[in-house]
């Protein structure tokens, strides 16, 4: 038979306290819970942030790289790259920064990958822009280089042909000599014609026709007559007249020389030459020269 409760206040206050202490380990058993449900939601938070943070460097990785691409492929068509640069390097900041930012950021720079990846589709058009440009300068280029071409070759049959043309009208406008007469004559005055001999030679009298040329300009011209004896050598005489000209890139002697002016119209010329001593027996060689050509030629006899 159970004892009878002597102390009823007292049993009620430890109820009470009971229901408190239950009361307190649910309250803090939820606190818990509470604190763990968070727990997960904030590493499942964090992982996601992660894992966006791992996305965006790749996209912005991925971007760099085509944009390098782009860089170049611009450089090479002549295109401007400077702005394209700057924004690159940006981009590389960007990339350094990314680890730091906060989910706001985040998102905003998921929003400059897609600005980076519509820029990079920009490019893209630019390049097809350059192509088509540089194709047709390509096209433009080819033409001109033909068209050079063609007038070079052009400017050249017209150089040779003038080359000809000069070279005709220098060979036409050349004085020419004839009806050469070398006479001897005697002191007395009495004239002979080749072959002599030295008792009837005082002097040699040497006449020629200069022919009519309406090509050749009309220019003082230096007349000079070369006489060549048997052996060779030029008669000469500086006190009687001779002296030195340059013909065929050679210095050679003339006998004697007459300054004249040639108005395109025919010129009789007569020379006179004494050689003050006999002369060798044998055939000589006379030579008419004017600038650097030679009109034309005789020759007579010493016997």
């Amino acid at each position: 038979m159970p004892e009878p409760n002597l102390n009823p206040e007292k049993n009620q206050s430890k109820k009470i306290v009971t229901v408190i202490l239950v009361l307190l380990l649910i309250a803090a058993s939820g606190a818990f819970i509470y604190k763990f449900i968070e727990s997960s939601e904030l590493a499942k938070q964090n992982q996601m942030t992660q894992e966006q943070l791992d996305q965006a460097y790749t996209d912005l990785d991925s971007m760099s790289n085509e944009l390098d691409t782009r860089i170049l492929k611009i450089a090479q068509l002549g295109g401007e790259i400077d702005t394209l640069l700057q924004i690159k390097t940006q981009l590389e900041e960007e990339k350094k920064a990314l680890r730091k930012r906060s989910d706001r950021q985040i998102k905003d720079l998921h929003g400059k990958v897609q600005g980076y990846k519509e820029l990079l589709l920009a490019q893209d058009v630019e390049i097809e822009r350059l192509k088509v440009l540089n194709d047709s300068l390509m096209v433009e280029n080819t033409e001109l280089k033909v068209e050079a071409n063609t007038l070079n070759e052009s400017i050249k049959d017209l150089n040779q042909s003038k080359a000809k043309l000069e070279e005709k009208v220098a060979t036409a406008s050349k004085l020419k000599v004839e009806k050469v007469e070398i006479l001897a004559i005697s002191s007395s005055g009495k004239e002979r014609t080749s072959p002599f001999k030295n008792r009837h030679i005082d002097h040699l009298k040497i006449d020629f026709e200069i022919l009519e040329n309406r090509v050749a300009p009309i220019e003082g011209k230096g007349i000079l007559v070369k006489i060549t004896g048997p052996d060779g050598n030029v008669i000469f005489d500086v006190a009687s007249g001779s002296g030195t000209f340059v013909f065929e890139g050679r210095e050679s002697f003339y006998t004697v020389k007459k300054d004249i002016l040639f108005d395109r119209n025919s010129q009789s010329l007569t020379f006179l030459y004494n050689k003050g001593s006999d002369y060798d027996l044998g055939k000589y060689k006379l030579e008419v020269f004017t600038d650097d050509y030679k009109m034309g030629s005789a020759s007579f006899i010493i016997k």
